[in-house]
């Protein structure tokens, strides 16, 4: 079986939180938001490694947590980029010298940190089944488009095309390929002068490497972007431990 690894995105500054440090790096319930997450993946029988991608300021720091959480997984922090997909590059990049091609990546956000050990399980079992997996809900908004504007902002006008909420999914973290396809597909963008994505999913069906398949998600893995998301975190942590 093809050996899979998880690489943690924890590169962010959390501008939206308004806080002194990255919300990664903030201490929920004795631990802080990266140790959450590394111990979901730490716990997981068939994650055999865990890499973080982090700021080399934040590098130490992210060492030192992995040892006083007991991640025995932790194998090393990776430089992070200037945005996420940077981030996303250069740990696959380094990943190409240190993994097998044939590895299995699960590429999760730090600021996940309610991911599963089901979530784990079915990224890992859909992308050796149909090579990739994408972790997704169904919508259960309606959506409006705007006519112009950066959305959110009260008296926005709301344009007539609208998009049937059965056609939507939502995309959550991990998104999950093939060391040697995530290589290929990092080559590629380069040589296609693409410097951002959103995503490495969005970066997929950019290069139209498709098709992709889905994971099946969970609403408790959601993202902490901001303040009242660590409020939930928290008392989440504490109904789940009593």
């Amino acid at each position: 079986m093809n050996r899979s690894i998880a690489l943690i995105l924890a590169g962010g500054i959390g501008s939206r939180m308004n806080l002194s440090v990255p919300k990664q790096f903030v201490v929920v319930d004795g631990l802080t938001v990266l140790q959450h997450t590394m111990l979901a993946f730490q716990r997981h029988q068939l994650v055999s490694a865990i890499y973080v991608v982090a700021s080399p300021q934040w590098a130490e720091t992210v060492r030192q947590q992995a040892l006083e959480a007991g991640i025995s997984k932790f194998a090393s922090c990776l430089d992070a980029g200037d945005n996420s997909f940077q981030s996303a590059k250069n740990g696959i990049s380094a990943l190409k010298d240190m993994e097998e091609e044939n590895t299995v990546v699960l590429i999760h956000d730090a600021v996940r940190p309610l991911v599963s050990q089901d979530i784990i399980s079915r990224n890992i079992a859909v992308c050796l089944s149909r090579g990739n997996a994408i972790t997704t809900l169904p919508s259960q908004e309606s959506y409006m488009v705007i006519d112009s504007g950066t959305g959110g902002n009260e008296g926005e006008t709301i344009s007539s095309t609208y998009i049937l909420r059965e056609k939507l999914l939502r995309a959550q973290t991990p998104h999950t390929f093939v060391l040697r396809e995530l290589t290929a597909m990092m080559k590629e963008a380069e040589e296609r002068g693409i410097t951002y994505s959103q995503s490495v999913f969005t970066l997929a069906n950019e290069l139209e490497h498709v098709p992709l398949h889905t994971a099946e998600g969970e609403m408790m893995n959601f993202k902490l972007t901001l303040p009242s998301d660590i409020t939930i975190f928290q008392a989440i942590l504490h109904e789940t431990r009593g």
